[in-house]
């Protein structure tokens, strides 16, 4: 279990950076981005929040918490049936909690649009949390609906996984209006924190031509790291474990130290 302790009573940090992790396209690398960034920051001694706030529930299943132990999680939090802090799950990895998904996250869009305060409720519980952590990471279901609302509306900013693939760019657009909308109407904050290139494969021409266009289209904000395909990515939430943790010297995990380093310079430059 963590050997860090979340609990604010003591002097401690200010609030945490929030993050959403987001693109409305699914297969993109975004949990396992949420996931393994997550825990190459709290290797580097970051304690760190991952909300899995996708219905999927993946990235709870990659940190080893099985559906029959997720007795809380996100759904109860957004529906005020709980706090965040009595949410909180501690991951095998130090520095390293999670807010669940629960089964019940699917529903969570429907019973939202009546609620008062809907776009806010994760935002909500985070001001009334008393968890003290560097970062809160959350992983954005791949829709633009009131789940993801609500990750744009309680974050700072917004980090967007983007597979290097011939219609890479149409999509970004949209998810750029988004925040662009949430910034004038509800989160006056937001911004775009960087893009991720992701399941890049340099032996493949047309990935290596998107991933060109793709940064002479957007420059800085592009990252400069580029996430691989790489087999161990894929193998380790099988595991329940971070690529980090099931096999450190693997091109994965080996590019998620880079982009962990990278991300923490980025913030460090805004503060």
């Amino acid at each position: 279990m963590s050997t860090r302790n979340p609990d604010a009573t003591a002097e401690r940090r200010a609030a945490p950076r929030v993050i959403a992790i987001a693109n409305q396209k699914g297969g993109v690398g975004k949990t396992t981005t949420a996931v393994n960034l997550a825990a190459a920051l709290a290797a580097r001694d970051h304690d760190v929040l991952v909300i899995d706030l996708d219905p999927q529930g993946n990235a709870s299943t990659g940190l080893g918490v099985s559906r029959v132990d997720r007795s809380l999680g996100s759904y109860e939090v957004l529906l005020d049936e709980t706090s965040l802090d009595a949410a909180l799950v501690e991951t095998a990895f130090p520095g390293f909690w999670l807010i669940p998904s629960t089964p019940e996250l699917a529903g969570a869009e429907v019973e939202l649009v009546q609620a008062p305060r809907r776009e806010q409720r994760l935002r909500d519980a985070l001001r009334e949390s008393r968890a003290a952590v560097d970062y809160v990471l959350i992983d954005c279901p791949p829709a633009l609906g009131l789940l993801t609302l609500n990750a744009f509306v309680a974050a700072d900013a917004v980090l967007v996984p983007l597979q290097a693939e011939f219609l890479a760019l149409e999509g970004l657009s949209q998810l750029m209006r988004t925040i662009d909308r949430v910034r004038e109407s509800l989160n006056v904050r937001l911004r775009l924190q960087g893009i991720v290139l992701t399941m890049i494969d340099r032996r493949n021409n047309l990935s290596i031509q998107v991933a060109d266009d793709v940064r002479a289209h957007l420059g800085q904000k592009i990252y400069s790291t580029e996430i691989p395909r790489n087999v161990r990515l894929s193998e380790a939430p099988s595991h329940g474990l971070p690529v980090l943790s099931y096999d450190p010297r693997s091109a994965g995990a080996v590019a998620y130290v880079r982009l962990a380093e990278e991300f923490i310079a980025r913030e460090e430059a805004i503060r």
